[in-house]
């Protein structure tokens, strides 16, 4: 959430920022209510200053032994006016808090300002895609020649957009997401977490989920009972760990990492990748999560990206970096990279991994704090995440880059020993 004092004192040109992520602010509706706000609370403040004279005259009059049933009436009057005074200014800052929270990030200066995934600029490459001597089969057809990939036997499971994985896949897909733990545990120096794969409305509302995007959760209703959400990823719980809480400075960094599923409705997502396991409603990542000092964050950020990118390199497999532009980062980004990973079976690079710095966008929704040594006052603390990485498309990944011309697939050599030294599946 941004700060409500840059938007009383600069409303025109955070307009003009968010413009360039394609976010048109009403200037006109957030200038209303400020001056509504002012002219109300100008008049409470007024009548609680005579409010509070006349209440003392009372005892005055008492003194002297005249009628005070005037003043009573005249104090009782004013103290209905500033109750519906206050009303009324519950009611403003209601929706102002309801705008607010409406209203994305600002990008980092150093974001290129593009319209859509058209205007994000490439920072690197590594790697280089394999140049196969067959005709290259996608993940589907590779998986399912042996029955490890079903997705008809999902789909009667549970409908569209799920995949029901056995045998060597399965397992090939368990030793990423150890491979990716362990790699982030013991040198990327991040602590293991295992957190609850249900929450409720606060969480998703500190991350920026809620309010504005409830329709691309799975929501579970409970009667009397606040309502559930399941995350759609771990960033949600691993973020909210510091939710209200003022961290020591000694602290920070804090680094989190789990491994859990992701639940995502895919609203919006109709007829985009309904092939295999690109897009599912079920699927799961390896999150990482950086809780740090403001002034250290978008160094951070460089090294969270890297993290990433060494899971990558050590598999083998290709990719490019993207400096998201301003049109396609996420509602709380300040700054984005993006991975691509090459999926040889549509001859481009499709995202695995996207890595944000938040700001203090999250932190202020969460009131996530630390106390800065030098001043001893609480300040907001900035909030990173990144996927290290996505393990159903690094599964895709895999199966495709490491395909050989009779449909097996070779395991990378970091996995072997995840896979009990196997070294072909199929």
């Amino acid at each position: 959430m941004l700060d409500s004092k840059l938007l009383r004192s600069n409303l025109q040109d955070v307009a003009d920022r968010l413009a360039s992520r394609g976010f048109a602010l009403d200037v006109a509706r957030i200038e209303a209510l400020e001056e509504q706000r002012k002219t109300v609370q100008t008049r409470t403040e007024a009548l609680q200053a005579e409010r509070n004279a006349r209440s003392k005259s009372i005892g005055q009059a008492k003194q002297r032994g005249e009628d005070i049933a005037p003043l009573m009436a005249d104090v009782e009057r004013m103290a209905g006016e500033l109750s519906a005074g206050k009303v009324e200014l519950d009611a403003i800052q209601t929706e102002l808090d309801s705008i607010l929270l409406g209203i994305p990030n600002l990008p980092h200066e150093s974001v290129p300002v593009g319209e859509d995934e058209d205007g994000n600029v490439e920072v690197r490459r590594w790697g280089t895609p394999t140049a196969f001597d067959f005709p290259v089969q996608d993940h589907v057809a590779l998986g399912e020649k042996f029955g490890w990939l079903d997705f008809e036997t999902a789909a009667k499971l549970s409908g569209a957009r799920f995949a029901l994985l056995r045998g060597p896949i399965a397992r090939l897909h368990r030793a990423l997401a150890q491979f990716m733990i362990n790699l982030h545990v013991t040198e990327h120096g991040y602590e293991e977490a295992y957190t609850p794969y249900l929450v409720q409305a606060p969480a998703l509302q500190g991350t920026g989920q809620l309010p504005k995007f409830e329709e691309d959760l799975f929501k579970i209703g409970r009667e009397g009972e606040a309502d559930l959400y399941l995350i759609p990823t771990a960033e949600v719980s691993l973020t909210n760990i510091v939710a209200g809480e003022i961290v020591d400075s000694k602290q920070l960094p804090i680094k989190f990492v789990a491994h859990t599923p992701c639940f995502r409705s895919e609203a919006g997502a109709s007829g985009r990748d309904t092939r295999g396991m690109i897009r599912q409603h079920q699927f799961d990542k390896v999150e990482m999560v950086q809780i740090v000092e403001p002034s250290t964050s978008m160094d951070a950020l460089e090294s969270l990206t890297a993290n990433a990118e060494k899971v990558l390199q050590l598999l083998g497999l290709p990719y490019r970096t993207l400096a998201l532009c301003t049109g396609d980062m996420g509602f709380s980004a300040v700054k984005t990279y993006d991975l691509e990973v090459w999926i040889p079976s549509q001859d481009k690079y499709r995202e695995i991994s996207s890595c944000s710095n938040c700001g203090d966008f999250q932190a202020r929704r969460m009131q996530a704090r630390f106390r800065n040594p030098e001043t001893g006052k609480p300040e907001l603390v900035h909030t990173l995440n990144g996927s290290g990485l996505a393990v159903g498309r690094t599964l895709v990944a895999v199966l495709e880059n490491y395909q050989q011309a009779d449909g097996s697939i070779r395991v990378p050599d970091v996995l072997k020993p995840y896979m009990g030294g196997l070294e072909v599946i199929g």
